[in-house]
């Protein structure tokens, strides 16, 4: 029985947490891995993927896991060539600069590493702790392989369509591909797209995010960051759960979407006893105001934060009466 995946049914009787980049960078376990080889060779390792997605549910308790993978997976597999740089992020060294850069791009192919990562994390998990697959949302990913990406929605919206349809045809593919290896429940991270009004993300980010969402038969969550001012927008997009940042209160929202989230991931560097009054604060109001709930973050994990802040409110979620 998980009681992440019961949350989605609004039947579970405690609440699930886990939080967005929990396998990686905090842990002194990973580090030790990452000292031996580049953060791009980690992601196609199947067996050190594998590990990497397992230490948070070893170490601190959560009640879901999370493939060890980047965004930016699936459009390495459709021929940009990228790297990962400590502290940076993504850097691609043939972004699209055109509309003619688009011909030399096409259906993705040469992640068979994740199906395998997926199919040997499934083998360990016990049933109640599921595997969470995800990907970069198309705007998202968008914004990192080509660098005039908003002067590219005004300035030749017909390219700047093509584009997203691209991205989410292989976004489609690449989720379905690891529905088939085993995860049992999916997010979409658009980390980028509330930095848009409300009119250009109705008009080219959420058709878009439609599209994937439905054609996804799997419990789905969809993050967006920065969202107070498209929240509506959002419930729109076709998925269960949504995934809110800090800019949106637990107490002031009312959907029949699930929610997830959304401690400020900087209030971890807070004191104690500050730290679980605002956890309290926070499933307080969710429990009042949103039966269908999952705690985490308002964005990820930041690489020196002290794990056992974590496990502390992975401890003080699961104590919380919620049934």
């Amino acid at each position: 029985m998980s009681i992440f995946l019961e949350a989605f049914k609004g039947k579970n009787k405690q609440v699930p947490v886990w939080f967005m980049r929990q396998a990686g960078r905090y842990l002194p376990q990973y580090q030790a891995l990452k000292a031996r080889m580049p953060l791009r060779e980690l992601f196609r390792n199947p067996e050190i993927a594998g590990a990497v997605t397992l230490q948070p549910v070893e170490i601190i308790g959560v009640d879901a896991a999370i493939l060890f993978a980047d965004i930016m997976t699936m459009p390495s597999g459709m021929g940009f060539q990228i790297d990962f740089a400590d502290g940076k992020g993504p850097i691609v060294h043939n972004p699209v600069r055109y509309a003619g850069d688009l011909k030399r791009l096409g259906k993705f192919s040469g992640l068979e590493h994740v199906s395998r990562t997926i199919e040997l994390i499934n083998k360990v998990l016990v049933p109640s702790i599921p595997l969470i697959g995800f990907a970069g949302a198309p705007y998202t990913v968008l914004t990192y392989v080509c660098q005039k990406h908003n002067r590219l929605m005004f300035e030749d919206p017909k390219t700047f369509h093509a584009f997203m349809d691209l991205l989410t045809d292989n976004t489609i593919l690449y989720l379905k591909q690891q529905q088939k290896s085993g995860i049992k429940a999916f997010q979409l991270f658009d980390t980028w797209a509330g930095s848009l009004r409300a009119k250009e993300y109705g008009e080219f980010v959420l058709p878009y995010v439609q599209k994937i969402f439905k054609a996804i038969k799997l419990p789905s969550i969809y993050y967006l960051k920065n969202c107070a001012h498209l929240f509506e927008q959002m419930e729109q997009s076709g998925a269960e759960m949504l995934s809110v940042c800090e800019t949106v209160d637990l107490a002031d929202i009312k959907t029949s979407k699930g929610i997830q989230g959304n401690l400020l991931n900087t209030m971890l560097y807070a004191p104690q006893a500050e730290l679980l009054a605002e956890v309290t604060r926070l499933l307080k109001a969710a429990k009042k105001n949103h039966r269908k709930y999952i705690f985490n973050l308002s964005h990820g994990i930041h690489p020196d934060t002290d794990p056992m802040k974590l496990k502390n409110v992975v401890d003080a979620v699961h104590q919380f009466k919620w049934a």
